[in-house]
């Protein structure tokens, strides 16, 4: 039986790969539709604009200063992350800049091992780059198992008594690939932690803070108090960024710490920079006085939606009824959709559909070192191509799947 599957399914995937087929689907990016929600960025400032006065003080954002951000995007970013302005520094367009530089600056240099011997913590699935990131500083990695609450605490506890063990990695909203948000009860524990070295650190990426495209976002507990509250305000430190709220390749991105670790980063940037983008700043700070930011992201969520529904339905229409096959988990927000193939099929799965034309996020990226050691996790990203396209790549991707995992059965 099996055999006269796999010859039905591989004449299937024959078929479309005969179509000529190219779609790129590795990366989370933004779709047109959904970068021209912003469009009134590229016009919105006038000359005289450009004059603001903050603290008693006249400034003129296309001149040189303001280190750490201009106050009105600051407060932006505090109601976000629900915190104060004074505990927020505004970045460039990328928040992984803001992330590297604070596992330089928070965790190798104060560290009174070598970096040889330097770990971090890294809930897996987890964001490749947070990964690549982590393995160029030279850190070694540590997988931690994530639960549909979050990471696993009694794992975290276990490591966090080894003074080599400088931070933990977390996307605590729609986590990156599974769509997980985080329970309280976990960012309580997380909060509470007591690591045994002083200058460990939770680098808390809330890319996807107000990125929900079912119902309202998710309101969390926040960490920055919380960690407060257990005598820990100098563990987290919290990221965000406008990334895939306007334009990736022109957005803001903010950290939100307490005052000891904000002045060690105003004093990285000063060597850095003598000023940074505030007239990007300013132009969100508008765009943002007349288009509230929460129906802003309902609009985004909407064309999400649909694309997201295409794939879930096919995953569905595919796999429910032989859960052996593929399992996946139904995401509210974020970007991806993690999906789980048999053991030792991810890889030969990403291959099939490259030879048919759809480009997915290599499998095991989603662990350190690029190692999954079931080889089974697979990430989709559905928000860049259209519906129509989608239809086809997840015809490609569920035909792919099969034929990898009868492959497997008929090799035994």
């Amino acid at each position: 039986m099996e055999i006269k599957l796999y010859d039905d399914y591989l004449e299937k995937f024959n078929k479309l790969k005969s179509q000529n087929f190219s779609l790129d689907m590795s990366r989370g990016k933004p779709s047109a539709e959904q970068l021209n929600l912003s469009s009134d960025l590229l016009t919105i400032l006038q000359n005289d604009d450009c004059i603001i006065e903050e603290n008693n003080q006249t400034i003129d954002c296309r001149n040189y200063g303001g280190l750490d951000g201009i106050l009105p995007m600051k407060k932006m970013f505090a109601n976000l992350f629900g915190v104060s302005s004074e505990e927020v520094l505004v970045g460039g367009n990328s928040s992984l800049t803001l992330m590297y530089d604070s596992l330089v600056l928070y965790g190798l240099s104060e560290s009174a091992f070598p970096k040889s011997q330097l770990k971090i913590l890294c809930p897996s699935p987890g964001y490749d780059r947070h990964f690549l990131m982590s393995e160029y500083l030279g850190l070694t990695m540590i997988p931690i198992n994530m639960t549909q609450d979050g990471p696993d605490i009694s794992q975290i506890k276990e490591y966090i008594a080894d003074p080599a063990v400088i931070g933990i990695w977390c996307v605590p909203v729609f986590s990156n690939p599974q769509g997980i948000t985080y329970s309280d009860k976990i960012i309580d524990q997380l909060a509470a932690l007591k690591p045994a070295t002083a200058n460990f650190k939770i680098l808390w990426d809330n890319a996807y803070i107000i990125h929900s495209f079912d119902g309202e976002p998710p309101k969390t507990l926040n960490l920055l108090r919380t960690a407060e509250k257990y005598g820990n305000y100098d563990i987290p430190i919290m990221f965000t960024s406008f990334s895939k709220i306007t334009f990736p390749g022109a957005g803001v991105s903010a950290m939100a710490a307490s005052e000891k670790n904000l002045a060690k980063m105003r004093q990285n940037i000063s060597f850095k920079t003598v000023g940074p983008d505030k007239i990007n700043q300013l132009r969100h700070v508008k765009f943002f006085e007349q288009t509230d930011i929460f129906q802003h992201m309902k609009k985004h969520g909407e064309i999400l939606a649909a694309k997201f529904n295409v794939v879930l339905q096919t995953l569905t229409e595919n796999f429910a009824d032989n859960p052996n096959w593929a399992n996946w988990i139904v995401p509210k927000g974020g970007y991806f959709v993690s999906v789980d193939v048999p053991a030792g099929c991810a890889k030969r799965t990403v291959e099939l559909c490259k030879q048919v034309g759809l480009m997915l996020t290599p499998a095991g990226a989603t662990f350190p070192y690029g190692n999954d050691p079931l080889d089974q996790n697979i990430r989709l990203a559905p928000s860049f191509p259209s519906v129509d396209e989608l239809k086809i790549a997840m015809e490609v991707f569920c035909t792919a799947v099969k034929v990898a995992a009868l492959e497997r059965v008929i090799k035994k």
